[in-house]
């Protein structure tokens, strides 16, 4: 018994938009292998740095230390010998003015002694030089005590005012840095916010590049999705049929009825063949 299988194949167009399908496919590959991906990845698209950016961070390394001269004149205020500059220049005269002053008062009361020491009977006497004496003795010692309290008035004045100018200083170094670090910081924040637009326009131009690149492959794609629908609404179809093998009679009875319509058509009406 012979099988006979008959194939019912999906109309013309389909089968040709499925080669055109598959070259398309095999060309969009083929260029997606063959792409230069150094052209669409890379450095080339990630954003430098803003030249606002580059101006912060110099800024920043110039201005490294720039509280050292501040410091400096901090420490200068400071030490055993820190404050003598800071003596009032007319230290000396006004001392030297309120001593002289002392003498011509202490002077004043040299009369009132000898003055005393007449009244007593005394006048040119021990008893009037001891008392000369005495006198000499305190105003010296006030005159020493008074001199002493104005240099102590002026150390400790010029103390003060070490002080004042070692935290002066300070602040003053601390507010140069704090207006660097402002400055640093704003133009930190306007260069980064260029950076970030530059970065949006380079990311945008890759995104560009990685759709053209695909393109040709998602067309093809997209249009076999397409065949393939046409392909399922029309499907192709295969059938099997069993053909019994003829029998040796009935070859023979086909064959003489074969040669018996041959030899009908070969003969004349007459009986006679053509020759």
């Amino acid at each position: 018994m012979a099988v006979q299988e008959t194939r019912v194949l999906p109309p013309e167009f389909i089968e040709a938009a499925g080669k055109t399908f598959l070259g398309d496919l095999s060309t969009a590959v083929g260029g997606f292998k063959a792409a230069d991906l150094s052209k669409i990845f890379g450095p080339q698209f990630v954003a430098g740095q803003d030249q606002l950016q580059k101006d912060a961070q110099q800024l920043a390394i110039s201005g490294i230390g720039g509280y050292k001269p501040f410091l400096e004149k901090a420490a200068a205020s400071t030490g055993p010998t820190g404050y003598r500059q800071f003596y009032s220049p007319y230290q000396q005269d006004v001392i030297d003015t309120t001593l002289k002053e002392f003498d011509v008062q202490a002077q004043k009361g040299v009369p009132s002694l000898a003055a005393s020491a007449i009244g007593a009977g005394a006048f040119g006497g021990g008893r009037e030089g001891v008392q000369r004496a005495v006198y000499g003795s305190e105003s010296d010692r006030n005159r020493a005590a008074l001199a002493a309290n104005l240099r102590e008035k002026g150390f400790q004045q010029a103390q003060q005012l070490a002080q004042q100018n070692f935290a002066n200083q300070l602040k003053l170094g601390g507010a140069q840095q704090g207006f660097l670090g402002q400055d640093v910081g704003v133009l930190s924040t306007l260069g980064g916010a260029n950076q970030a637009q530059e970065q949006a326009q380079l990311s945008a131009q890759q995104q560009l590049l990685q759709q053209q690149l695909q393109q040709p492959l998602t067309a093809a794609q997209t249009y076999g999705s397409g065949v393939t629908s046409l392909i399922a609404g029309y499907p192709g179809q295969t059938t099997q049929t069993n053909i019994p093998t003829p029998s040796a009679l009935q070859t023979g009875l086909s064959t003489g009825s074969t040669l018996a319509g041959i030899y009908r058509l070969l003969q004349g009406s007459d009986g006679s063949f053509f020759g």
